[in-house]
């Protein structure tokens, strides 16, 4: 999330004390400028700085979002975090104007010409509006910089086949389906959960790793009420702060409209996730 003041204005000091107690609680990286980040309403020179702001404080690879359905921009914003110091970036599909499968590649390749880091993949169908063929998975696989997708269609069968023809890093983008994902070859997971359960999360991933599955079983199954809370109602970004607000870790919940921060009955969701998970 990106922590902001009672006035709306980004918190950086807050977003860098955050930044340090996730990685404390066990993420390995850190996304900045995502949509849980209300990228749709920060602005440039804000991303730019929270880029900047985060690394100053963590030694994990931070990712910053950088993502519009104007490629012009979305170049520009991957040039500008990049410069900021980022280790990658992550660009969502162009959302709403729903280009064609040639249209799709050609703002990827834009921004790969445009790219020196890594560029990771978003396909979020549920927010784009947008169904990517798997042949242009393999045509996305072709540009220099794309190394990763974050995969959020909840197709279990199709990221397999998209995995396994592209040979990119795959990311499971849905809490629910993280160890599932693992067990098709993915290598981690963005996450939304993880604001209040990094190291259940990471714990999760190192069980599979030594092959103890039924211990991962163990706390997916644990994790299940977390997941349905934080992203049962769609707000995650909402249930985020939320989150964090129960963990006392986040002192302002504001966000910038059209987000409503949370009320009462988002704090009372959020502590029964928790709660229900073990977490508290």
């Amino acid at each position: 999330v990106t922590p902001m003041k009672s006035d709306g204005s980004v918190d950086f000091a807050a977003a860098q004390k955050l930044a340090k107690y996730l990685v404390a609680d066990g993420a390995d990286g850190l996304v900045v400028n995502g949509t849980t980040g209300e990228s749709p309403v920060t602005h440039m020179d804000e991303k730019v700085e929270l880029v900047r702001a985060v690394k100053e404080v963590v030694d994990v690879p931070v990712i910053s979002g950088a993502g519009s359905n104007d490629t012009a921009h979305t170049v520009r914003m991957v040039e500008q975090t990049q410069e900021a110091g980022a280790d990658a970036v992550l660009v969502v599909m162009p959302y709403y104007s729903r280009p064609s499968q040639d249209g799709i590649v050609g703002h990827y390749k834009a921004v790969d010409e445009s790219a020196e880091k890594p560029i990771i993949v978003y396909d979020v169908p549920g927010r784009t509006g947008l169904k990517v063929k798997v042949g242009t998975y393999d045509r996305l696989a072709e540009l220099e910089h794309v190394k990763a997708v974050k995969d959020a269609p909840g197709d279990l069968a199709a990221a397999v086949e998209k995995q396994q023809r592209t040979g990119l890093a795959w990311y499971s983008g849905d809490d629910g389906l993280f160890l599932p994902f693992l067990s098709v070859g993915a290598v981690g997971i963005i996450s939304v959960i993880a604001h209040a359960a990094a190291g259940p999360m990471r714990d999760l991933a190192n069980a599979f790793d030594r092959g103890d599955i039924h211990e991962a079983q163990r706390i997916s199954v644990q994790l299940a009420p977390l997941v349905e809370a934080m992203n049962g109602n769609g707000f995650q970004a909402v249930m985020a702060k939320a989150s964090l607000k129960v963990r006392g870790i986040l002192d302002s919940t504001e966000m910038r409209l059209p987000n409503v921060g949370p009320g009462e009955a988002e704090l009372v969701r959020a502590e029964k996730g928790m709660r229900a998970a073990g977490l508290l």
